[in-house]
């Protein structure tokens, strides 16, 4: 069965992501398609957006159950259901309860590879931004967390945790301030199709 599948690529430097149509009717047909694969990682980055905006998320993210927290990062552990897992963000009825922004770098980039839209040539340009962007994001973790680590600070240690987060968001700010030239490499949104072959349940890669 061959579909058309809407893709629209989103440059908002740090916080990019895409989003693909084919989503909502996954070919998985099992209710939670690649969230029933991973478990969300938060970084620095992602932290320092919180923070900005979202801080009341941040708090409750801090306080779900089953997490498994490191020095820098946080991820949350997806729930064994059937044959796979669901990740604790993931709703039946209506995906992600976490908007685009919100969500942590894997969440907005991931496509599944049966659409393997970085094969397409007029669309090198998006894979050069999100492969670039991907290593700048890791440089900046990377950066903050051994500053952070230099302070003696540690997400392990609650006490320790708003001076991390008021320490993590200036090194943040003073890190990102100067923004990279491959932000304007990209228009700030662009909408393509391709046309696939889909197949269903597990013959559907992820």
């Amino acid at each position: 069965m061959d579909k058309t599948i809407t893709m629209t690529f989103h440059n908002l430097g740090l916080r990019s992501y895409i989003e693909v149509d084919l989503c909502s009717e996954c070919p998985r047909e099992d209710d939670k398609g690649c969230c029933g694969h991973y478990s969300p990682v938060f970084y620095p980055c992602d932290f320092a957006y919180l923070l900005e905006y979202h801080p009341v998320l941040l708090d409750d993210i801090l306080h779900l159950p089953n997490l498994t927290v490191l020095n820098h990062s946080i991820t949350i552990n997806n729930s064994p259901e059937g044959d796979s897992y669901r990740c604790q963000f993931h709703d039946k009825t209506s995906g992600c309860r976490l908007d685009q922004l919100q969500r942590e770098s894997i969440c907005r980039h991931f496509v599944c590879p049966g659409i393997n839209w970085e094969a397409e040539d007029h669309l090198q340009s998006w894979k050069d931004f999100f492969s670039r962007l991907a290593d700048y994001e890791n440089y900046i973790n990377q950066a903050i967390a051994q500053q952070l680590e230099d302070q003696g600070l540690t997400l392990r240690n609650i006490e320790h945790r708003p001076e991390l987060f008021q320490q993590l968001l200036r090194l943040f700010k003073e890190i990102t301030a100067a923004k990279p030239d491959f932000f304007s490499s990209c228009p700030s949104r662009e909408e393509v199709k391709i046309i696939r072959t889909l197949k269903f349940g597990s013959d559907w890669p992820l």
